[in-house]
């Protein structure tokens, strides 16, 4: 039985090795990353691209838009008369409606309408985000942080979270990580789960607040939680090594587990090491092996050095020397070298080094 060591956050020695008679796989830990990164407010996705314009045959066609059934437009069109009676109507959220289609500068012709006529904090929350992002009018981080903190200071967490991350950046005033702390807390006690991982990273650094490593675990749960990735894997990095929480092996597999499945890299990679090794959870090499490939084709070098090593011994995956070079010399591109792989590399013939140096050159060129 060979096993995999898994990378680890906080500590660069931590090794979650199934036991065994019989000789282990050798991989060193990558060094441990900055533990862990702030969230930013999701950045809108970009407009979709518009058709191009139809032959003059099919103008007729292409002048109403498709109507299901029941006579609406489909999503995707432009604002209907039903959208412009509803204007008024606060339960009807015209604003967001526009800025996911793409119409930017509806959505802040109807924001602008809502945020001076009606108060309304969702509406100045919207405006902070479009004057923020350059969505529908130029890029001012000033009138981003005074439509923010309006919002805020009528309760939208929303606000508050984007108002923080603006003043611990700078953006729209000097930087201010009191000021940015305050806002983050008020968010966080309204349930936004971005507040609630963004803050405990500052009981986790102590710089802000004196350092705290289990109020930092108890907001991590609380974004946890909420379904956030990433609070799931620092979370489940601290049951691994009993940081600020009691050590539970098999809690911290959960955790991976959910952030995985949400499409957490860094986390694939290590629940991907727990299937393989049986450790916290039932061993099932395939489907780490087939999670290990996700990774890797995620571009992680961690996941790509791991798949290597799998692939060269051909233990829950069939043996295949060239793939494996390909994924050795594809990581050491991004830095993550491996003398075991590098000697496997020169044993191979001629003929296989030329293909796996190939494949090599093609994933990095298409990546």
């Amino acid at each position: 039985m060979k096993a995999l060591r898994p990378t680890s956050i906080l500590a660069a020695a931590l090794m979650l090795l199934a036991t065994s008679a019989s000789a282990q796989l050798s991989l060193t830990p990558p060094p441990p990353n900055p533990f862990p990164k702030p969230i930013e407010p999701e950045k809108p996705k970009p407009k979709p691209k518009s058709d191009p314009k139809p032959p003059a045959a099919e103008k007729d066609k292409a002048k109403k838009p498709a109507a299901d059934k029941a006579g609406a437009a489909k999503p995707g069109g432009a604002p209907t008369a039903e959208d412009a009676a509803n204007l008024d109507d606060p339960n009807v959220d015209l604003v967001y409606g526009a800025y996911q289609r793409g119409f930017y500068k509806t959505a802040f012709e109807i924001a602008i309408k809502r945020a001076q006529e009606q108060n309304d904090p969702k509406a100045m929350t919207m405006l902070g985000e479009l004057y923020a992002n350059a969505l529908g009018v130029k890029r001012d981080y000033n009138k981003a942080v005074e439509w923010y903190r309006r919002a805020a200071d009528l309760g939208d967490r929303e606000a508050m979270f984007s108002l923080a991350m603006a003043r611990m950046a700078g953006r729209g005033g000097a930087a201010s990580r009191e000021e940015a702390a305050k806002w983050l807390a008020s968010s966080a006690k309204l349930g936004e789960p971005k507040a609630a991982y963004n803050l405990a990273l500052l009981y986790l650094d102590g710089q802000t607040f004196p350092q705290d490593i289990k109020r930092a675990a108890e907001l991590l749960r609380v974004a946890a939680d909420a379904g956030n990735s990433e609070a799931q894997y620092a979370l489940a990095t601290f049951y691994k090594e009993g940081t600020g929480v009691e050590k539970n092996l098999d809690q911290a597999v959960r955790l991976l587990q959910s952030a995985a499945l949400a499409g957490n890299v860094p986390a694939q990679v290590e629940y991907a090491i727990a299937l393989y090794n049986g450790t916290g959870t039932v061993k099932n090499e395939p489907a780490a092996v087939a999670m290990l490939r996700k990774a890797a084709r995620a571009n992680n070098p961690i996941a790509q050095n791991r798949l290597a090593h799998v692939l060269l011994n051909g233990q829950g995956a069939p043996r295949d020397p060239v793939e494996a070079i390909k994924w050795h010399l594809v990581a050491k591109t991004a830095g993550k070298g491996d003398l075991t792989l590098d000697e496997a590399q020169a044993q191979l013939s001629a003929e296989d080094r030329a293909k796996a140096q190939d494949a090599a050159r093609k994933w990095v060129g298409t990546k």
